[in-house]
């Protein structure tokens, strides 16, 4: 167990007008500290509802029962955990009871979700993104749909540990501060490469060739079949001739 020596800065809650004329769902909506063992409210049910409907989403989509519905449906489910997120990035600062986190436990083992997400999306697996829009211009960075979405779930998970433990106020200081730092990020990278996906195939638009150097795992595929492959499967998913 560590200290919690983060400086946890989330965005401030927008101030729309007086604190009176404040609606009673946004008053309801900021949570508040809780006990070891006290039950959570409205605002923490829903925050973990959320997450473990994403877990349990991502890890049935890897299972590759419905290949041709995957793309959809991780865009689905990652639109609705960016809504969660963007709900504890706009409320205060969550206090957890204990100044040091308790041991969740193990972590759990993302490999094989990662494997079989990697082999489920393996075409259109790798994508490029700039890291921090607000940054020094650098030139975009190869990354994967599949180790972004295994790595979301471990710290999802990490927060549910507690909270089935019952402490709710130290699941949601984790997810607040994971959101904050990590996987929203992570996410919205991700919800942007997925819909860019649908878009190119819903515009015939061709999709690009991965730029020289790029660590596509292809097993020797070349950019053009690599492009048809992607093509093939998005068309396929949406039910349009190609």
């Amino acid at each position: 167990m560590s200290d919690r020596t983060i400086n946890q800065q989330p965005h401030a809650p927008h101030q729309a007008g007086p604190e009176e004329e404040r609606s009673a769902e946004q008053a309801a909506h900021t949570p508040h500290t809780h006990a070891h063992g006290s039950e959570p409210d409205d605002f923490a049910v829903q925050i973990a509802d959320s997450v473990e409907s994403f877990v349990l989403s991502v890890t049935e989509v890897a299972k590759g029962d419905e290949p041709g519905s995957a793309v959809s449906l991780l865009l689905l489910e990652v639109s609705q955990l960016l809504l969660a997120g963007g709900r504890l990035g706009a409320i205060e600062d969550v206090v957890p009871e204990d100044r040091f986190e308790p041991d969740a436990g193990p972590e759990p083992d993302g490999e094989q979700l990662r494997e079989r997400l990697a082999e489920l999306l393996a075409p259109i697996d790798v994508y490029h993104e700039v890291f921090d829009p607000y940054g020094p211009p650098e030139k975009p960075s190869a990354f994967r749909i599949s180790d972004d979405l295994a790595g979301v779930v471990s710290e999802l998970q990490h927060g549910l540990t507690h909270y089935r433990e019952g402490r709710v106020s130290e699941a949601l200081w984790w997810w607040q501060f994971s959101y904050l730092s990590n996987w929203g990020t992570t996410c919205s990278a991700v919800l942007r490469a997925l819909q860019s996906l649908i878009a190119h195939v819903r515009l015939d638009s061709p999709i690009g060739a991965a730029p020289d150097g790029a660590d596509t795992d292809n097993d020797g595929l070349t950019d053009e079949q690599l492009e048809q492959q992607a093509g093939d499967l998005m068309a396929a998913e949406l039910g349009l001739g190609r």
